[in-house]
């Protein structure tokens, strides 16, 4: 599971627990100028396909977690439960993508909207 904050102009995504070891990295930071859309879809997640493993670990049904290359995109990917799924979109980025399960996905859209709407006003 990740942990979304928000600090100045910029998101941070702190990746909990032995999930930093499944997926080689424990935080990640986004100006939040980079990211174009947020949305909850849990149905990304289902699917045993989520591309390339570049680094990190794929058990499918059980935990996709690491840097994976699928349709010419670099993925970031955190989720145990497709449910609690969201998908950022990014520009100007190494990731093209994060797909990452969060706790509440409502107030972490929410949360993120809020942030990316008044950067831009």
């Amino acid at each position: 599971m990740v942990i979304i904050s928000v600090d100045g102009e910029k998101a941070m995504f702190e990746v909990e627990g032995l999930d930093k070891l499944w997926s080689l990295r424990s935080r990640l930071e986004i100006p939040l100028a980079h990211i174009k859309n947020v949305s909850a879809d849990p149905t990304i997640a289902r699917g045993w396909y989520h591309g390339i493993r570049l680094l990190g670990t794929n058990i499918p049904g059980v935990l996709t977690a690491g840097t994976f290359h699928r349709d010419g995109n670099n993925v970031f990917w955190d989720v145990h439960d497709p449910e609690r799924t969201i998908v950022l979109e990014l520009d100007h980025e190494f990731y093209d993508k994060l797909v990452i399960e969060v706790a509440d996905p409502t107030k972490a859209i929410a949360l993120l909207e809020y942030k990316i709407g008044s950067t831009r006003d």
